[in-house]
């Protein structure tokens, strides 16, 4: 018998819920691949700019996947900095957990999902890092909360308590409001540059169309081919 910390009318009520979760509940917009563009990027932008449009909460919102040190799949949720002609941006810091991966092991993932309209786009390629110039922009170039909370720095180190916590964002809060200019070294830059991007859109029949584009030998031109279900 599995055993249920939560007891068992927990339990069950998770699992009729569970299986009562609809998919995908509305209209779906249709996807021709055959009218997609030579290159991934325009479409991406569309796909984002719609989502957006029809109400998609936080379409910049990404999963990225990385390699720890003992080569084990890692993985979180974060931000989308930018798309454009050099590849997909984001930034933290580079002591971070996932920081040190990339630098370790510059191969990664990211991955949308805009559920709104059944659409995902996966993301691979490896990873370099932007110049302190190109950081200190990005890190300016966003909110005061933002600044306080690179400010604090330390990400994925174990934390001792709350109120440590608590004392080094306030620390930083102040900072970042009297300081707006403040640097926080070990703020990064990173890019993904796409060596495979695959476009998917869901089908309510299951008859779901995925679109992938590679490079084969990081040659410039991209290959286009459609992907079963």
């Amino acid at each position: 018998m599995t055993h249920d910390p939560g007891g068992d009318g927990t339990a069950r009520e998770f699992r009729e819920l569970l299986r009562s979760l609809k998919v995908w509940d509305t209209d779906l917009p249709s996807f021709d691949p055959d009218g997609a563009p030579a290159e991934p990027l325009p479409l991406f932008h569309r796909w984002f700019v719609e989502a957006a449009a029809a109400g998609q909460p936080e379409p910049h919102t990404m999963t990225l996947a990385t390699v720890d040190e003992d080569c084990r799949p890692d993985l979180r949720t974060l931000m989308l900095h930018g798309a454009d002609a050099h590849g997909w941006h984001f930034a933290t810091h580079a002591t971070s957990a996932k920081g040190r991966q990339l630098a370790a092991r510059p191969g990664a993932a990211l991955g949308f999902y805009w559920p709104v309209h059944g659409r995902q786009v996966r993301v691979r390629g490896r990873v370099v890092s932007g110049t302190p110039e190109e950081a200190y922009a990005d890190l300016h170039a966003r909110s005061t909360g933002a600044l306080a909370a690179a400010l604090v720095g330390r990400q994925s180190e174990v934390l001792g308590s709350q109120e440590e916590l608590r004392r080094a964002s306030a620390a930083a809060w102040e900072r970042a409001e009297t300081d707006p200019e403040a640097a926080a070294e070990t703020w990064t830059v990173y890019v993904l540059v796409p060596s495979e991007v695959e476009f998917f859109q869901g089908d309510a029949r299951r008859r779901h169309v995925r679109l992938r584009y590679r490079r084969e030998d990081d040659a410039d031109a991209w290959v286009r081919e459609m992907l079963w279900p």
